[in-house]
């Protein structure tokens, strides 16, 4: 059974950086493509980021430019850096991932097999 735990949610300022990370245990990292979704209060989950078992990465609109995944399979981590934070970006952060994923859905939450828990980024003054 594959568990997926992310960290390093909190509160920022605008224009601040903040660095997620979603460890996988149970399996192998390198097994799995692996995602970035959000969600605030309301509305569904929203694609964020992927990056492929091969390394290759794609991004959600709102994100592209500011935001950057990678992934270190020695140490079955993921990670989202998030630059130039705007309010806009507040909402729970979910890290998913899937040894199966046809790419033409990855950014359908539904395409994910396995789900962390979810970290709340804040981006207030």
């Amino acid at each position: 059974q594959v568990q997926l735990v992310e960290s390093g949610g909190g509160l920022v300022q605008p224009g601040e950086s903040l660095t997620l990370s979603c460890t996988i245990s149970g399996h192998t990292s390198s097994r799995y493509d692996m995602g970035w979704f959000r969600q605030v209060p309301g509305k569904e989950r929203e694609f964020v980021a992927h990056i492929r078992r091969g390394g290759y990465k794609y991004y959600g609109d709102a994100v592209k430019g500011r935001f950057t995944i990678s992934r270190d399979n020695t140490k079955n981590t993921g990670y989202l850096q998030m630059n130039s934070l705007t309010p806009e970006d507040t909402a729970v952060y979910y890290c998913a991932a899937d040894a199966n994923l046809i790419i033409t859905t990855l950014r359908l939450a539904s395409a994910y097999k396995n789900w962390g828990q979810g970290t709340q980024v804040t981006v207030s003054s």
